[in-house]
């Protein structure tokens, strides 16, 4: 590295210079923007060095199992920084999704030593943290000896920290003073609109603001923009993942709750109340009037496809799918736009559902220290704004980052109306379900219900009675209700 290059990221180090002064300086001295990153994170990795002894485990190994997808791959892009910082080495096997968390399950069940840390959602260590798979994170957290004075635990924004914590108890409230630190969230999903622009301006209809402007909007959508396009894609699967994402997040901004949990920590169903009952004649009339045709079987890759393709209007689900939708070689590529979405016209924000990708440690590492060592940097802030500016790292967990003139100008560039989308929704954003270890059979009943008030199979109030009554009667055998 030159001198004047060394000493502009080393002011830039001590707060002297901000970060797209930096850029510019770098610039000015003839670096191209990739080559200014890259040294940028080369001096980033030098001044963690400086206050801590990441050197204390060279020499290891640890291994990593991973789902495909651009947060791994933004580590793995990064992997060398880390491995130049540490003096360790470390491996890693990579599946597909829809068979990684049989992958997951099979090697915790096993109590396998093979991988040290592992990626996970949020949801999962419901079954995993009490199954003593997984590790208690607040050893390692709190511990100055073993934590870099760098890590700014109190820089992950606060809805989605406590989102993965969890103190073992069903019903019990996550992030409580009590709570175990399961996973550590690595990047997350918020749910809100995508929206096709050109499509919403030909049929001159306005980005909804609530409920029943959603349920018309859709509807004119279906309606006037031709070429058998339909306004609204929403998942559809009799799966859990049906319940979480949209449904949920309109749902909560009602107030309105999966469970009740009673003073003595008993659990009951609270999805057939009157409001809950008029909230799900909104989303089904939705999704007959608006939706796919063969809504029943749609994931979250027909959503966004369907999106990508020009095949639907908008969607109501994960924003980063949106995001990804947006670009690539997908035919409405730069098409797109996003909006934050409250469903109650009373509510004052969106209050998203939120899916974490997260890491987790394995309680059959057996060398956990060293694993902490990886877990702490790649959840670090210098490895988080380095995949949010450089590679497809969203959406990021830590309020630093967001609040980066570089990657908020990425945004506003080719996602309009992302960042405010986030800054309308992330003080809400947080998991909305209870935390119990029946979360994934109860939760896909209730989406094979939502499937039959659609198909008309089951009129709606008699079926949301029919739930509650089957869910009420599952808790009480599980010792729960």
């Amino acid at each position: 590295m030159y001198e004047k290059e060394k000493d502009l990221i080393d002011a830039f180090m001590r707060g002297q210079v901000d970060r797209r002064g930096l850029i510019r300086g770098l610039g000015a001295l003839g670096l191209a923007a990739g080559t200014a990153g890259t040294l940028l994170n080369f001096g980033q990795t030098r001044a963690l060095a400086a206050d801590f002894d990441w050197q204390a485990h060279k020499g290891k190994t640890i291994k990593l199992l991973l789902n495909k997808h651009p947060y791994a791959d933004a580590m793995i892009a990064n992997l060398e920084n880390f491995k130049q910082l540490t003096g360790m080495n470390v491996v890693y096997d990579v599946f597909p999704e829809d068979v990684y968390f049989d992958k997951v399950t099979a090697a915790l069940s096993a109590s396998s030593p093979e991988y040290d840390a592992f990626m996970t959602g949020a949801y999962m260590t419901w079954t995993y943290g009490p199954a003593g798979w997984i590790t208690d994170l607040n050893e390692w957290i709190k511990d100055p000896a073993k934590t870099n004075p760098n890590y700014a635990w109190d820089d992950f924004l606060p809805g989605v920290r406590n989102s993965c914590a969890w103190n073992g108890k069903p019903g019990g409230e996550l992030g409580s003073e009590d709570a175990k630190q399961w996973c550590i969230p690595w990047g997350f999903e918020q749910n809100n609109i995508t929206y096709n622009h050109g499509m919403f301006e030909k049929a001159g209809v306005k980005v909804p603001g609530n409920m029943d402007e959603l349920v018309a909007a859709a509807a004119k959508l279906t309606k006037d923009v031709g070429g058998g396009v339909y306004g609204i894609g929403v998942r559809g699967s009799r799966s859990w993942a049906t319940i979480h994402p949209g449904f949920l997040s309109a749902y909560a901004n009602f107030d309105q709750k999966d469970l009740n949990v009673s003073a003595d920590g008993k659990l009951s169903a609270a999805m057939n109340t009157a409001e809950s009952k008029a909230f799900h004649k909104q989303w089904v009339q939705m999704i007959q009037e608006s939706g796919p045709k063969d809504w029943s079987t749609y994931t979250w890759y027909q959503v966004g496809t369907d999106l990508g393709a020009g095949a639907s209007a908008m969607i109501f689900d994960a924003d980063i799918l949106g995001y990804f939708m947006n670009g690539g070689d997908n035919k409405m590529a730069g098409k797109l736009a996003f909006a934050g979405f409250k469903a109650n016209p009373a509510a004052k924000a969106p209050t998203p559902n939120i899916w974490i990708w997260s890491l987790s440690m394995s309680n059959f590492s057996k060398d956990k220290d060293a694993t902490w060592y990886f877990m702490q940097w790649a959840s670090g802030p210098e490895h988080a704004l380095f995949g949010a500016t450089k590679m497809d790292f969203v959406n990021p967990v830590r309020q630093s980052v967001w609040k980066d003139d570089v990657f908020r100008e990425k945004l506003n560039k080719s996602y309009p109306g992302y960042v405010e989308m986030f800054d309308a929704s992330a003080p809400g954003a947080s998991i909305k379900f209870t935390a119990q270890p029946l979360f994934f059979d109860l939760t896909t009943e209730w989406a094979a219900t939502l499937q039959k008030m659609v198909a008309k199979e089951v009129p709606i109030d008699e079926g949301l009675d029919k739930l509650a009554e089957s869910i009420n009667g599952q808790l009480k055998e599980a010792g729960l209700g």
